[in-house]
């Protein structure tokens, strides 16, 4: 079985990293409590595979919960960081490699007029919406329920008790005060919308958005969803946020916004951006990023940001996204979404595979979900039950039912044969 078998140098991995770190991980998901397993230790990737400490190899759809979108240690991006490593590393000024990236990310997406590189998507996040809240003069945010914006006080929040209420703290730590500047609605609901924005008319900064939400598995917006937000949020002078740290550069080279031909005020990326190393960014409109010090009053800095590694990991990766190969992506994805379900058809297995572009989930519901509290109606413990299976089968699957699965370019027919010839036995496993 795979997994911390006792005596293993994984098991032992493990136990050292219980002395060490809150529940043995450095990022809640890792610890595959949501799943019942005993977590991975993976010691290195190569396109479309991981390995284990013990050695055990797996076909990977987790992809780093992201940024793998070329599959692992591709060579002219593992080429690229060599290459600025022998430069040095953080040298404390403007590099070269900033500009390249910051252009190709400007060319990609029309809608970033400016941008300002960070460490990390939930940086990018925060910074976005204190910006937003500068330009404006307000205070509320509008998110939600089930989108993950990163860890800031202000969006670690549950919904209020009524539909356009403010919000109440998700999270140990966070104080209430904070947790009332952010109204959580249900996604794909305009009437919600609506509401909200008549309820507190001229006090809405923003609202933040997964503009295809990733975070409670894959959800698609409805259509005109992402269309109503533009138009409320322009007739209100708020600014429309779209949280593009999973969907940048993963649905298209334009991402979200230029596949759904939506043109958001400010825009948040990471991930795919950084090839695999730790970046984050927000942009958007020349006049809302010209705020930010030192142009204007908005503070925001960080000694790491535009370290030259993730520019040249970044630069390397986005050199790589051709058109033709996001066409081989999306068709390996919708390939591998039918033969799921076929699948788990032949098991009677009730199960509803959401795909969004090269983005999907296998929910354990009959139906697709619409929101956040739908999913979350989806069937844990037989998810647990086909992600063991899967794992013993050799295919390292999202270690919960609500995240992504990540396919890669690396990833071929091949590769879809043999993960739907797994989730044939793991489909039966499933329902046991």
């Amino acid at each position: 079985m795979a997994g911390a078998a006792l005596g293993s140098a994984t098991a032992s991995l493990v136990e050292r990293a219980e002395r060490l770190f809150p529940g043995g991980v450095n990022s809640p998901v890792r610890a595959f409590r949501a799943v019942g397993r005993p977590p991975l230790v993976l010691e290195r990737g190569d396109g479309p595979y991981v390995w284990d400490a013990d050695g055990r190899r797996y076909l990977d759809y987790v992809g780093a919960w992201g940024p793998a979108i070329l599959g692992h240690a591709h060579p002219r991006v593992i080429e690229a960081i060599r290459a600025a490593t022998a430069k040095g590393l953080a040298l404390g000024t403007t590099n070269p490699l900033e500009v390249e990236l910051g252009e190709a990310i400007q060319a990609a997406m029309p809608s970033i007029e400016r941008l300002r590189f960070t460490s990390s998507g939930t940086e990018a996040v925060m910074s976005a919406l204190r910006l937003a809240r500068a330009a404006t003069g307000r205070d509320l945010i509008v998110k939600f329920a089930g989108g993950y914006h990163g860890h800031s006080d202000g969006l670690l929040v549950d919904a209020g008790s009524g539909v356009a209420t403010l919000a109440i703290a998700g999270s140990a730590g966070v104080p209430d005060a904070v947790a009332a500047t952010t109204i959580v609605l249900p996604y794909n609901d305009l009437s919600a919308v609506g509401l909200a924005f008549a309820e507190h008319a001229g006090r809405i900064a923003a609202v933040i958005v997964e503009p295809v939400a990733a975070n409670t598995g894959v959800i698609a917006p409805a259509p005109g969803f992402l269309d109503h937000l533009r138009e409320t949020t322009r007739a209100d002078g708020a600014l429309l946020v779209f949280d593009e740290v999973i969907t940048g550069f993963r649905l298209g080279l334009g991402g979200a916004q230029g596949r759904f031909g939506i043109r958001p005020d400010l825009t948040t990326l990471g991930k795919i951006i950084g090839g695999g190393m730790p970046i984050g960014a927000y942009g958007g409109r020349a006049d809302l990023m010209e705020l930010v010090a030192p142009a204007g009053p908005v503070y925001q800095a960080g000694t790491l940001s535009g370290h030259p590694l993730s520019m040249a990991a970044g630069v390397a990766t986005l050199a790589e996204l051709t058109a033709d190969r996001y066409l081989a992506l999306e068709d390996d994805a919708s390939d591998l979404a039918a033969g799921l379900a076929d699948a788990a058809a032949a098991a009677g297995c009730p199960v509803a595979v959401a795909r969004a572009g090269p983005l999907l989930t296998v929910f354990f519901r009959p139906t697709l979900p619409n929101d956040a509290a739908e999913a979350l109606a989806s069937d844990r413990a037989a998810y647990a039950r086909f992600f063991g299976s899967m794992l013993d089968q050799g295919v390292f699957l999202p270690p919960s039912q609500f995240e992504a699965w990540f396919p890669s370019m690396a990833h071929g027919p091949t590769e879809v044969a043999s993960t739907t010839g797994a989730a044939r036995v793991a489909f039966y496993a499933s329902a046991e």
